[in-house]
């Protein structure tokens, strides 16, 4: 099983300068961990629940406190056709818990850990 097989319906994204409240609200609505943040088409970071947590535990305005500042910016990224297991060990390997897939310069999805995990334990029924 590959990546593309896990982003088929694409990304949540926002721009650098929306605010912490925008993408936390953004997350809550669509029921994601991340989002792509993206300049035009170009992605040029990822804001997970656990950067929007961060600037809360410091007590950040997060009505004033823009994607921009609390983003991974120019995050490793994988293309669809790399396999589950693969990712799951780059993933497990950087620490990472999302993972930006793209084609072409085009964000398709971003897979968390738990998708890679859950697909390889399907993948074995």
């Amino acid at each position: 099983m590959n990546l593309e097989s896990l982003v088929g319906g694409g990304a949540e994204v926002v721009g650098p300068e929306a605010t912490l409240r925008e993408v936390a609200q953004s997350m809550v609505k669509t029921g994601v961990g991340s989002v792509g943040v993206v300049d035009g088409h170009a992605l040029v970071g990822i804001l997970t629940e656990r950067d929007i947590l961060r600037g809360v535990a410091d007590d950040v305005d997060i009505d004033g406190s823009l994607a921009a500042d609390f983003m991974t910016p120019a995050p490793d990224t994988f293309a669809p056709d790399v396999d589950v297991e693969e990712a799951a060990s780059w993933l497990i390997e950087t620490g990472y818990r999302h993972l930006p897939v793209m084609r072409d310069g085009e964000l398709l999805g971003i897979a968390s850990i738990r998708d890679l995990l859950w697909a390889m334990v399907e993948g074995t029924d």
